[in-house]
């Protein structure tokens, strides 16, 4: 697996190549809902007080009903995903994790930088579910399960397909689950995500995350967004309609869909550089991979101005 710590985003960069100003681009390199959750009004007394433990239960309460955290599991908030993936390799002694891969490259990073062997075998085993970037959702058998002291699933795509989630499997004491509201609900910047895991490991992760990992804000906005039922429905529904479009729009011009989400599409092209130079000089951002020459990914359009902005940019 790459060291290259590759990334969606970095429109500033593509700026500076291409040209242009941030208002002119489309940036469609991450899988971030291009359509966010409508943030309430957040009453003012979250922004002048530490952290309460009221709100903070109250959005741990949401959180476990909206995930049906079985029985046996506890949960944590933290500032976003990558504050969780940085502290994990920490749980255990250091020795060899096996990452299911090509896949998001935090994970390896955050366990080399701890001192970590990154092979194809270890003690502690981290999937990506669903995949980033090619959306597969990786079996887990009990035996998997019984064989690795550690497991760690990150299913920060997977609300987009929630019956895949395998929140299940948390009860056990040797497994933990990533959520986050970073993609679906398109929040990337209010830095909230969660772990999900046996109460002895939660304890461990607090230990290292400390008081106060999230703020105010977010443990009300938070838990707005997970109890907005009707919302939810409406944006899975509409990410769904989308993604099939992206995708007949994407054959359209030859390009051949590998996978993805409701969120992102991956592509097989011919180059990916040459096709991801194409589009920055109609000043539409994309992402290409390290450890692939053909594959181009894509995030979903939110407006139909978006939509024809990259059909007129296929065209050119």
């Amino acid at each position: 697996m790459p060291n290259t710590r590759d990334h969606g985003g970095g429109l500033d960069d593509a700026i500076l190549k291409y040209g242009g100003r941030r208002i002119n681009w489309l940036d469609l390199s991450t899988g971030i809902n291009p359509i966010p959750y409508p943030i309430p009004k957040v009453p003012n007394h979250f922004w002048h007080s530490l952290p309460d433990s009221q709100a903070q239960s109250a959005l741990l309460s949401a959180a476990r009903k909206f995930w049906k955290v079985p029985n046996g599991a506890d949960i944590i908030a933290s500032s976003g995903v990558s504050q969780l993936i940085a502290v994990l390799p920490s749980l255990l002694p250091v020795n060899c994790v096996e990452i299911i891969g090509p896949t998001y490259n935090e994970h390896a990073a955050a366990f080399r930088s701890a001192g970590w062997t990154v092979g194809e075998t270890g003690n502690v085993r981290v999937i990506v579910h669903p995949n980033n970037p090619d959306g597969n959702h990786h079996l887990i058998s009990t035996q998997d399960v019984k064989d690795t002291d550690l497991i760690i699933i990150d299913e920060s795509f997977c609300d987009v397909t929630p019956d895949a989630t395998l929140i299940n499997l948390t009860n056990q004491n040797n497994v933990i689950v990533l959520k986050g509201l970073g993609k679906f609900w398109g929040l990337a910047g209010l830095r909230l995500g969660f772990a999900v895991a046996a109460p002895e490991l939660i304890k461990k992760i607090t230990d290292r995350v400390g008081p106060w990992a999230i703020s105010g804000p977010a443990q009300f906005i938070g838990q707005a967004a997970l109890t907005d039922n009707s919302w939810i429905i409406k944006t899975r529904s509409h990410l769904r309609e989308n993604s099939l479009r992206l995708d007949n729009l994407m054959m359209k011009y030859g390009n051949k869909p590998l996978g993805g989400t409701d969120l992102f599409r991956l592509y097989e092209v011919e180059n990916a550089t040459k096709a991801q130079n194409a589009l920055a000089k109609n000043f539409i951002w994309t992402r290409i991979f390290p450890y692939s020459n053909n594959w181009l990914r894509l995030g979903i359009p939110g407006t139909e101005a978006q939509w024809a902005k990259l059909l007129n940019a296929l065209e050119a």
